[in-house]
């Protein structure tokens, strides 16, 4: 694989730069490749290192024969998911729903978005 294919395979991948009040400093994540993360106080060095990361873990894959993950992005999703909930919680938003004249679907789902 080239280095341009690298750099085009690790851009289809999301990652993630957040600030951790925590660790006190900027993590980058690529959860779709490794479990690890990069971190630093300068959120734009963070991201250049972490997507360095994703190259280099794509070009070892690619090296070892492993086959690569699919992205996320080109996945397909049929929009629906099963969510398992304690039952006291399930009655409590179903109540939720119907005092706001929703179903519960559409209540969930405005919910989610706000998430």
């Amino acid at each position: 694989m080239t280095r341009k294919q690298i750099k085009e395979q690790a851009a289809r991948y999301a990652k993630f730069v957040e600030w951790s009040d925590e660790d006190r400093c900027f993590i980058g994540r690529c959860p779709e490749l490794f479990g690890g993360a990069v971190h630093g106080n300068d959120e734009a060095k963070v991201y250049k290192e972490l997507c360095e990361t994703v190259e280099e873990w794509i070009e070892l894959l690619q090296r070892d024969g492993a086959r690569l993950p699919e992205p996320l992005t080109r996945k397909k999703f049929s929009g629906k998911f099963v969510l398992r909930v304690e039952p006291a919680l399930h009655r409590r938003i179903a109540a939720k729903a119907l005092a706001a004249g929703e179903s519960l679907n559409s209540y969930c789902v405005k919910a989610l978005v706000k998430a």
